[in-house]
């Protein structure tokens, strides 16, 4: 366990507009960007969930992930993760994850495999691929932090626990426990560094795959808040992170901070919030805080590019959601 109040760096960054040529999103909650394709998930989507582009100029190519509940069609999106040429996204409420891959054409994605998960997994929420026979995802039953999945979806095992002070709660009211701590996961294979953010209070967990150490950081507002009510977690503390992305030399989450009773109190005096996180916190792979970048958007999704210092993010509060960050404050010459 280590703690963090502040960060040694602290730089304000301006955001740039990315015209796109079609209007489509409801939500824009993540974007995923690989070479030539943007990928952004629509999280409230009317006919589809997903949204290609291509990069860096953002021309719509085509949209994928049909609402509905035949074949091939999706009741939820919660995640997708770019693997090689492919692309895996993660439907709850069907308990899949299905994997796609571009047409010749280039532009459109066509169906490759589904892999229906484990009846004894809770309702997964997000996920990320160990390697070519594995995913993991975040267990809900408070059992355990993750399970270990095959590709035919059986679960192989669970691993890790809550890193929660709530004696109580880890005794009496493990399920809840694990709704508080409900997490965003990133994982890189090339460093081996997996790390969970909690949606709740400032907590970031860090576990390196490859030498098996394990480091918890938690921030100024502490571990997840929350009260027990029908056997539901109720959270009473502050939104936390909303995504993240380990890169190879760096941990990038999007971090909110408003406090629960804030949002109720603007709620009852009939102001809406802006939603999202006005900050990105960088931390090093094993835990320590580098900087913060405070922005003038509230954000949720973010791809970051360390080579061309540059981060994609959505804006759900506005017009024209897509928009670029330079962590040089310069911008992009695309």
């Amino acid at each position: 366990m280590m703690s963090y109040s502040d960060f040694p760096e602290t730089r304000e960054l301006t955001a740039w507009t990315l015209p796109l040529d079609t209007a489509l999103f409801r939500y824009p909650y993540r974007v995923r960007v690989q070479d030539d394709k943007a990928v952004v998930l629509d999280l409230h989507g009317t006919e589809h969930f997903f949204h290609v582009f291509h990069y860096p100029d953002f021309h719509y190519l085509s949209s994928f992930g049909k609402r509905g509940d035949a074949p091939e069609e999706m009741l939820s999106a919660e995640n997708l993760r770019w693997n090689g040429d492919f692309l895996w996204i993660l439907d709850s409420n069907k308990s899949e994850l299905t994997r796609l891959g571009f047409a010749s054409s280039g532009d459109s994605l066509l169906h490759q495999e589904v892999v229906s998960l484990d009846e004894e997994l809770l309702r997964a929420l997000d996920f990320v691929q160990y390697n070519d026979s594995t995913f993991i995802i975040p267990d809900y039953s408070g059992d355990s932090r993750f399970c270990l999945v095959n590709r035919q979806g059986k679960l192989l095992r669970k691993i890790g626990t809550i890193s929660t002070t709530n004696e109580d709660a880890l005794k009496n009211a493990r399920p809840a426990l694990a709704q508080a701590w409900r997490s965003f996961i990133d994982y890189n294979p090339r460093n081996g560094v997996l790390v969970a953010a909690t949606q709740l209070g400032e907590v970031l967990e860090i576990y390196n795959l490859k030498d098996s150490t394990y480091i918890a950081c938690v921030g100024p507002n502490g571990e997840p808040e929350f009260q027990i009510a029908q056997g539901y977690g109720i959270p009473t503390g502050i939104m936390g992170f909303s995504d993240i992305q380990v890169t190879d030399s760096a941990i990038y989450v999007v971090f909110q901070g408003r406090k629960f009773k804030d949002i109720q109190q603007k709620a009852q005096q009939g102001i809406n919030l802006p939603d999202g996180g006005q900050y990105i916190y960088v931390f090093g792979l094993k835990g320590e805080p580098l900087r913060k970048y405070v922005l003038d958007h509230y954000i949720h999704g973010i791809s970051v590019n360390e080579q061309k210092g540059v981060i994609i993010a959505t804006d759900v509060n506005k017009d024209e959601p897509m928009i670029e960050y330079r962590m040089n404050g310069m911008q992009s010459d695309n």
